[in-house]
């Protein structure tokens, strides 16, 4: 029972320290005819792993960093931003237009 474990440890530690990928696609069909497809990837790895391979969402995620920035305010402020801009500029350009 102990070598069991061991092995278990052992493939563990070889896991989260290299990462593991699995990759399915379910379909489903009825008459030859695809109503549905479910792409499911999973990658499993410590987090150490995951970050040296450029995988960090988890870290600006305020669901699993409460610090972490919201980035959804961030990019909806820029969004308004942007339609103020780009009035501003059409704005101008219509004045120009009509001085001419």
């Amino acid at each position: 029972m102990d070598n069991r474990s061991g092995s278990l440890a052992d493939t563990l530690e070889r896991v989260l320290d290299k990462g593991v990928v699995i990759v399915g696609d379910i379909a489903v069909c009825v008459v030859d005819i695809e109503l549905l497809t479910l792409r499911v990837r999973l990658f499993v790895a410590s987090a150490q792993t995951a970050r040296e391979m450029g995988m960090d969402w988890w870290t600006n995620d305020p669901f699993f960093t409460p610090k972490a920035v919201d980035r959804t305010a961030e990019a909806n402020e820029l969004a308004q931003q942007n339609a103020v801009l780009r009035d501003r500029v059409a704005e101008l350009e219509r004045v120009v237009e009509e001085r001419r």
